[in-house]
């Protein structure tokens, strides 16, 4: 599947064009295309390579999923990796969508092996700021890493949300451990995978920013700065959380100690109420005479001995709050 476009002057001039005719219009200085291919073969992009001149090491990292988000650049174009991700609601679990990007001077060329990652919501921004265009593929760069970025930040939202409600579970009268250690492991993944894509995003729109690589001019400089300071907030916010389950965890293993401590002289207490009248009904049931046996103030005499004892047991324990 391949989309195109093409800007002239800051102007949006076709919609998808043939793939055919890249090479007619980027003859014009003033004219920056668009390439999408979602899903090509090694030998369209080979043909694509020869015809913009990109090198082969971006052409096979391209090729090969889980790349780490990046910015290379060579002699006549920069290669860009980056991911979208989105949080699935009910397991909490992160699905992430790679997205390769070679920039030229007059293209930008987005390539993806699957139709994961929304290109739609990308086109979409174009279209509600053309005032941007005239920057040309600066433009184009600034609309992807901007949806890429929020897509970092709403997962970042929903993962907070999602560990307030583990956090309302720790402090549960009957809280499900199996349950809660689950939903934690499953954050805590969520994070991990989430760090990785988020992080060493930092350092690629920093890199662009530069002007060395001729990307992005002044105009599109408090756009990008924009997004670089989203990026640090989704970092900052991203470690945090991570932090925080921990914490969550930690804070669990306590209250469960607490919980058996609490159960542990609760037993203690009743163990030694109950040996009361074991011993006393036991001396009372040796097969050798003693004072009162067979008489009726022997039998008062146990009880009363059992009762007392007992009770005196009883109202310390739970003096102390053992009970």
């Amino acid at each position: 599947m391949v989309r195109t476009r093409l800007y002239r002057h800051g102007v949006l001039e076709a919609d998808g064009f043939p793939p055919e005719d890249i090479s007619e219009h980027l003859r014009d200085p003033d004219a920056v295309v668009w390439l999408d291919l979602c899903g090509p073969s090694p030998v369209e992009l080979a043909m694509l390579a020869e015809e913009l001149g990109l090198h082969e090491l971006a052409v096979e990292d391209a090729l090969h999923e889980r790349q780490r988000p990046k910015l290379d650049r060579y002699e006549t174009h920069s290669f860009l990796t980056a991911y979208s991700v989105g949080l699935d609601g009910g397991s909490g679990k992160l699905a992430t969508a790679e997205l390769a990007v070679f920039l030229t001077r007059q293209a930008l060329v987005t390539v993806r092996n699957d139709d994961r990652f929304d290109m739609a919501a990308v086109v979409a921004r174009w279209d509600e700021s053309p005032h941007l265009a005239k920057s040309g593929v600066g433009f184009l760069l600034h609309g992807l890493l901007d949806h890429v970025v929020d897509t970092h930040f709403e997962a970042v939202q929903d993962l907070d949300e999602h560990i307030e409600d583990l956090e309302d579970m720790v402090f549960a009268e009957r809280p499900s451990s199996a349950d809660m250690q689950r939903r934690a492991l499953s954050l805590r993944k969520s994070l991990v995978t989430l760090r990785r894509v988020v992080l060493p995003m930092r350092e690629v729109v920093n890199a662009l920013m530069r002007t060395d690589h001729g990307i992005v001019d002044e105009f599109m400089r408090p756009y990008y700065q924009d997004v670089y300071d989203h990026v640090l907030r989704a970092s900052e916010w991203t470690e945090s959380l991570r932090d925080l389950v921990t914490t969550i965890r930690e804070t669990q293993l306590n209250i469960q100690s607490n919980r058996l401590n609490l159960i542990m002289k609760k037993v203690t207490g009743w163990a030694a109420i109950i040996a009361v009248p074991t011993a006393v009904t036991g001396f009372y049931g040796q097969n050798v005479p003693y004072p009162g046996s067979e008489q009726p103030w022997g039998f008062w005499t146990s009880t009363t001995a059992i009762a007392l004892l007992s009770g005196g047991l009883y109202a310390l324990f739970k003096r102390r709050d053992w009970l």
